[in-house]
């Protein structure tokens, strides 16, 4: 199997994505009650959270190689085993 990067944005994503339909279930159950409009802007917010997260993790691998010289620069990525 390749292996492949490490995304936390996606990662971000996937957990705003379960929490938002957790709480339609829990909504639907009936042991929670929200206004159903307050869950889009919580969303929104999240995904900006990930886009802000998955920049952040691009400036730091860019930084990476950019601060580590040739030999890690010069390396393949994408290998297959």
């Amino acid at each position: 199997m390749r292996r492949h990067d490490f995304e936390p944005g996606k990662l971000v994503v996937g957990l705003v994505l379960l929490g938002g339909c957790a709480a339609y279930l829990a909504a639907a159950h009936g042991s929670w009650h929200f206004p159903s409009y307050t869950l889009l802007p919580v969303l929104a917010a999240g995904f900006c959270l990930a886009g802000l997260v998955s920049s952040l993790a691009f400036v730091v691998r860019r930084h990476r190689t950019r601060g580590a010289g040739p030999a890690v620069a010069d390396r393949p990525t994408d290998q297959a085993d």
